[in-house]
């Protein structure tokens, strides 16, 4: 049987893994799963080949180099891997940049001799992906029935809360630009401009289902939202503050209709929107009370997000 003992190199398989009840299964995660409370304390099987404390650019510019170099980002630990003799190891093949790539966790087996380990690779593009997601993690642990109960939690959670936000007529609903990376500037694809839309919001430069794409100033500037929301990936809002110093000074940005109005502001990206799993909709929530000031209060203030 799989998923007796688990590796879980991916954030959102490591919070799926929880929600689904399997905890107790996991025997090893990837350097950034730490959530919820306790996975810490596992073994962690794979680390970063850059500097992750570097300035947002100088992040950029290693991985831009190592990616031109055909290098991985990132390096399995292979005699941890092999120690905890794992029969499922979760990754995902969809960026090179997010986590440890599938070509890398089959490379890194096939050097530990005596595993029967089934690797599962995920690579969701959008929300109903990530539903998916947790029924084929779920599937792999066996667990197959909790997945359902699970994804359907979350999709009426969702739904309740669309049907809410959405309430008024489109014309009065927030433009909104959400900022993947700062320095170059790219904004969030993937899922999050359907979680914007779920929370009442048009998002003016992501697409949905796509990669999160580059954009210049001029793109920013041309789309000049009512609101702008900060979630770089893998940053916490502290980080981010701190990256924003070099930006704010900048006359493109104090042009910004969002930035004269003082909407602006900072989401835990590290915790919330870069995930695919069962916080996506607390993502959609954080959005929620941002883009409606006074009319949702689900808690996520000031942890979740904070105005610049």
């Amino acid at each position: 049987m799989s998923g007796r003992r688990i590796v879980s190199l991916l954030p959102s398989t490591t919070e799926i893994v929880a929600a689904l009840d399997g905890l107790d299964r996991l025997v090893g995660r990837s350097h950034e799963c730490d959530h919820p409370p306790g996975v810490e304390a596992l073994p962690v099987c794979c680390r970063p080949r850059i500097d992750i404390n570097a300035a947002g650019h100088e992040i950029d510019r290693q991985v831009k180099q190592r990616l031109a170099e055909a290098i991985s980002i990132f390096e399995i630990d292979h005699r941890q891997l092999s120690e905890l003799q794992p029969d499922l190891v979760l990754t995902q093949d969809q960026c090179e940049v997010c986590a440890v790539s599938l070509a890398d966790v089959e490379a890194a087996l096939g050097r530990s001799t005596g595993l029967a380990t089934r690797v599962l690779s995920l690579a969701p593009a959008n929300l109903a992906d990530a539903w998916q997601t947790i029924a084929l993690v779920g599937e792999a642990m066996e667990r197959s029935d909790r997945a359902a109960e699970v994804i359907a939690e979350l999709q009426s959670r969702l739904q309740t809360l669309a049907e809410s936000a959405n309430s008024q007529p489109a014309a009065d609903r927030p433009r909104v630009a959400c900022i993947e990376w700062i320095e170059p500037l790219m904004v969030a694809g993937n899922w999050v401009p359907e979680l914007v839309a779920l929370a009442g919001g048009i998002d003016v430069l992501g697409t949905a289902g796509t990669h999160s794409p580059w954009i210049n100033w001029p793109d920013l500037a041309a789309a000049d939202p009512d609101v702008i929301v900060l979630m770089p990936c893998g940053f916490d809002i502290a980080r981010t503050r701190a990256e924003m110093a070099s930006v704010s000074t900048r006359p493109e940005w104090q042009q910004l209709r969002a930035v004269a109005d003082g909407r602006v502001v900072i989401a835990d990206g590290h915790q919330f929107f870069n995930r695919p799993g069962p916080r996506l909709v607390e993502s959609a929530e954080i959005l929620a009370e941002i883009l409606h000031p006074g009319r949702y209060e689900f808690g996520h203030h000031p942890l979740g997000w904070e105005p610049l």
